[in-house]
């Protein structure tokens, strides 16, 4: 078993390992920073979304920016649009489960506004739709999916495509590429005195 264990920890090493050099990725992932930024300074918000997993996550990421990530500053405006359960049924029920995020997008977002999708598959219609109503608006799209950028990749400003087709190492490099958008972020909005 021992050696099991060390066989994810080495495929989870590799996979980080390999965004060293992924151009694209970096650079996504610093452009992603500075509109979010941008966004922050024009009193916007940033807006999350993702099923499963990817909820998890989009909500974690989320409470990093309207909390705190290293150090006591101002909270800022950041949410994931999954977290009102009565939300998500009623609108599931009432209407499908493809437009929980859309509907969202479409009361609480507005041109500047940051919307942050995640699918490891890229290809969440609920996930695709926000995108897409977020796109009307004038919002700046940024996707973070897994290696092909599936459905989603047409409808993001800004691809964050993991080069893998591992949904848990997928996961893992979102929270980490994530947490460092919040970091560049907090850093940038709030510099240390």
């Amino acid at each position: 078993m021992i050696d099991f264990i060390k066989s994810k920890l080495q495929s989870s090493i590799q996979l980080k390992t390999s965004l060293l050099s992924n151009v694209a990725i970096l650079n996504a992932v610093n452009e992603s920073v500075n509109e979010i930024v941008a966004c922050y300074k024009q009193g916007g918000k940033v807006l999350w979304c993702g099923n499963g997993g990817s909820a998890a996550d989009a909500q974690h990421l989320a409470a990093e920016l309207s909390g705190r990530f290293y150090y006591d500053r101002p909270p800022l405006f950041s949410e994931a649009l999954h977290v009102n359960t009565s939300y998500i049924t009623a609108v599931a029920n009432d209407y499908s489960y493809d437009v929980i995020f859309s509907r969202l997008v479409e009361a609480m977002g507005k041109k500047g506004d940051v919307l942050i999708g995640l699918s490891t598959s890229g290809n969440s219609a609920n996930v695709i739709r926000a995108l897409e109503a977020a796109n009307k608006l004038g919002m700046i799209t940024v996707g973070f999916t897994g290696q092909t950028g599936g459905k989603m990749k047409d409808h993001c400003k800004y691809l964050v495509n993991i080069p893998s087709t591992d949904t848990p190492r997928i996961q893992e490099c979102h929270m980490l590429l994530g947490h460092t958008i919040c970091e560049m972020v907090e850093l940038q909005v709030f510099p240390k005195k």
